[in-house]
This record gives structure tokens, sequence and C-alpha cells, in this order.
């Protein structure tokens, strides 16, 4: 019965493909209706929900304090989306910078008055014990829905870069209270569960300094890293203690498969995107770029936030001295490579696409300049996130309609791979075209299936594989890029220490 059951819904899924219409938003986002999906299938929890009801380790969830608040955070029971007649004081959020404290008092208060749009919860502790606070706002908080995608945003990952944590709390007050007004927020909230960090080092943060635009005060964690430059590395081995809020990201992202994500920085106006590193860059007296396979769905996403932004296409530099930006974005090595960056282990890692977002000139600007960077930001952080039902989405299952688990998937001559849920789902965004998936699972024949991406919705792809028989064997296809290193016939060639050289930005 039950792969009668899953294949009915799965039916059921396709079938409201074509009915889900993107109404024209109220913000002043953009422009043409797209077609998208509109389905309500659900399924079970996800980790966030499991480690609640388990105890078991995982994503920790911000803990119901009462029996009343876990009947309003059970919005399958159609509970209100806003809560604020049952409080005294108004929800909303000053512009002005917000410290550990205050930023999970703010957290708290909106997880509480919007229980059916929010949950909260901890991914681990940075060095000096503050919790690194995730919240999803999503029509879906608690319960991954199956067959529409997960995104996030990381914010304030160098400490003394808070434009970003400012801004990640101004969208999640946003997101929430357009909910109910606003059609294209109510449609994304609808169809995506957005993950937001405010603040990936809160330690750096305590120390940095309100009004100092350059500097490093701050920028590093408590124990003197470069969070940026401390995750695995495809291009170079990085020998750098990994620290826990690396670690507490790397396990997220392994137990999460996010589609899109941005990671939110400060010190200029620009996004970087792919490769940040490059198998040349000890021997280069230049920068070139280093293009990953899906280099123009990565120019794409970031002129998506660039042209969405009110200045950054404009590619002015910060400063005189600063490289100017062809309409805001730059390739990450081009720029200056590094080793060890949080966007590369994303996508080479779990496929999923990330871009950094610089956002701010200034890096710990005065507090009465948020309004105009909230301004400057609000539809190019939304916009940015819509991209993710772009391209191809569909399930992976089997011949009696079981879904099928880590299926490795790529796009024909684009070797960086990405896996099928326990769901069966996948996602890739894609430009307009024609392309072939190829689609490999132990015990399975694998299958090369051709289809056509169009502008006005993504495709839907659903994909049967037949179990093999004893005696075939097929080899699992190559899932990353070539690392076209070059040898080095001296062993004694120092590495480059990047932390303690000066680099022309920020990232």
């Amino acid at each position: 019965m039950k792969p009668i059951l899953w294949t009915f819904a799965l039916h059921c899924l396709c079938l409201s493909s074509a009915q889900g219409i993107l109404p024209n938003p109220t913000t002043n986002l953009n422009e043409d209706q797209l077609i998208f999906r509109d389905g309500s299938f659900v399924g079970d929890s996800i980790n966030v929900k499991a480690s609640m009801q388990t105890g078991q380790p995982g994503l920790a969830v911000e803990p119901l304090t009462s029996q009343v608040e876990a009947q309003q955070r059970n919005y399958q029971t159609g509970g209100n989306v806003n809560l604020d007649g049952q409080f005294v004081e108004p929800y909303n959020i000053e512009f002005k910078y917000h410290d550990y404290d205050k930023m999970t008092k703010f957290l708290r208060q909106t997880t509480a008055r919007y229980p059916s749009l929010t949950a909260l919860y901890s991914i681990g502790k940075s060095v000096q014990g503050r919790d690194l606070w995730v919240m999803v706002v999503s029509s879906s908080p608690y319960e991954h829905m199956i067959g529409k995608p997960d995104v996030k945003y990381v914010a304030n990952m160098h400490g003394n870069e808070a434009v970003s944590r400012e801004l990640m709390l101004h969208l999640i007050h946003y997101l929430v209270t357009s909910y109910t007004t606003d059609p294209y927020i109510r449609w994304m909230l609808d169809n995506t569960r957005i993950h937001i960090m405010p603040s990936m080092n809160p330690d750096g943060f305590e120390v940095s300094k309100e009004g100092t635009c350059d500097g490093g005060q701050g920028r590093y964690n408590a124990r003197g890293f470069d969070l940026n430059r401390n995750f695995p590395d495809y291009f170079k081995q990085n020998n750098k203690r990994t620290q826990p809020e690396t670690e507490a990201v790397k396990e997220w992202v392994s137990k999460i498969q996010f589609v899109l994500s941005g990671s939110l920085h400060g010190g200029a106006l620009v996004a970087s995107y792919p490769f940040d590193n490059t198998p040349n860059s000890l021997f280069q007296t230049y920068s070139a770029p280093s293009l990953t396979p899906d280099d123009d769905v990565f120019k794409h996403l970031a002129l998506t936030y660039s042209t969405n932004h009110a200045k950054m296409a404009r590619g002015v530099s910060c400063k005189s001295s600063q490289t100017t930006f062809r309409r805001g974005i730059t390739n990450g090595a081009e720029w200056y490579p590094l080793t060890g960056g949080m966007q590369d282990f994303n996508y080479v890692w779990y496929g999923c696409m990330e871009v950094t977002l610089e956002v701010s000139c200034c890096k710990y600007p005065p507090a009465h300049e948020l309004p105009k960077y909230w301004e400057d930001n609000r539809a190019a952080l939304i916009k940015y996130l819509a991209e993710a039902h772009r391209g191809v989405q569909g399930f992976v299952v089997d011949e009696n309609g079981n879904p099928i688990e880590k299926a490795s998937l790529k796009i024909k001559s684009r070797d960086v791979g990405f896996q099928s849920t326990k769901y069966g789902e996948f996602w890739r965004i894609l430009l307009p075209g024609i392309y072939k998936l190829e689609v490999y699972a132990d015990g399975y024949v694998p299958r090369d299936i051709e289809f056509m991406v169009v502008e006005q919705h993504p495709t839907l792809l659903n994909v049967t594989l037949h179990t093999a028989k004893p005696w075939q064997f097929f080899e699992r296809p190559v899932t990353s890029p070539p690392k076209t290193i070059l040898s080095i016939s001296n062993g004694n060639i120092p590495a480059v220490d990047e932390e303690s050289v000066s680099f022309p930005g920020d990232k």
C-alpha cells in the first residue's frame, strides 16, 4: 500500500505543477508573472523536529515553554499566523545594532508571535558558548515540504561586518509581517523554506566597534581564526584547525539539502561567485578567473542580486584604490584567491549554489545609516532566494514508486554533482536550454534523460530507475570538476599564509 500512496501523491504533485502562478509582487521586485508549482504535499519531519522529539544529537530546536505554545506551533491544525493580539508590546525591530542578548530576544519574540511561520533552532555553539541561531521562515517551519526547496542566508561570518547581521533580522521581520498582505511573500513562504542565520560569528561581533569601516578587530572568532578560511578546500589542502562554528555549519549543510545560499559580508559592494580558489594561486602574479562548470548559472545568480540592489550594479568601487566590478559582480578568484572558503565548500561538497554578497562599503557603519542599507538590499534579498525555483526539479524513484535516497545526479558536461534526498527529491538551478541529466544509484541501471528548461517555470522531471541484474556492474560517474593542479617538483615551496596577506577586499 505504501508504494501506491507514494506514487499517487507524486502524481498529484506533478498535476499541480502548472497551477501555481507567482503573483506580481507588491514590493516592486519585478515584472512578469511566472508559472510555478503550488503543491501542498507535506512529508515527514526533518532533523530539526526529530531532535526536538527524540533528544538525539543534531540541530537543537528552541524549546517550547508551554503546552499552549506547542499547540500554537502546530500549524497543521490551522493556528493563527499572527498572535500579536495576545502580547502587550508591539512587534517591531529598530534600526540599531543588536548584541547577542538582544538578537536572541528578538528571535524568540518572533517565533512566539508567529508560531506557524517560524521555528528557531541552534546548529551549535561558538567558542565562547553563544548559540549559532537559525530562524526558519516558512508556512511549514518544522517540517520539510516535499518537492519544495530549502534555501539559506548566513550573515556576520566576520564579526566586524555588522550590516548583514541587521539585514537578516529586518528580513525576518519583513517576511513574517508581509505574509498576509503581500502575495509574492506569501507565495515564497508557501513554496520555500528559508533558513536565516543572522550571525555565524557572535563572539567576534561582541568585540567589534560601531563606526569602524576598516580593520580586523572582531573579524576572527574568539580563537583568532578567519571562519572563511576554515572549510575543506577542493584545490588545496587546508591545514587550519577546524573551529566549532565551522564544524556546526558543515554538519548543518550535511543534514539539510540546501539548493541555494547567500553568504553576506561587508567592506565592498559586489556579488562574488565561485570558485574562490584556483590551483595556480601560488604561482600567479595576477588574479585570473577560476570558473565552475555552472559559470553561467553563478553569473546569473550574482546578477540577480546586483541588479535588484539599489546601487551594486553600477560597479562603482568603494574606494579609489579598490577594484571596480562590471555590473557589480566578480569571480571570486579573479578578485583574489583564498583557500578554505565557505561558498566553494557548499558547491563542491553538497551541490548547493552559494554566492558571497558584499553588502556595504563600511564594515560597521553608524546605526543611523541602517535604514539606507535595508532599502538598498531588501528587494535583492528576496529576489535572489526566488531563483531556487528556476531550472529542473523532480523525484528519483524505483520501478515500484519508492523514493531512492542519495542517487547521484549531474548535468552532462557539468562535473559537479548533487544527490537526491530521502524522499527522492532533487533540484538544480539552470538557465533556459536543452540538457541531459545523468542519474546513478547503487543497485540500479543508470539513466540519461534529455530535458528542456524554459524561462517561465521550472521543469518537473521524474526519473524511474530499474533494479540492476546481479551480473550487471556500472561505474559511478565523476561528480567533481577536474583539478588542473600543476605538479611541484620542489617539495620545499612554502605555503602562503593567506590570513597574513593584505587583500583588496573582505570576503
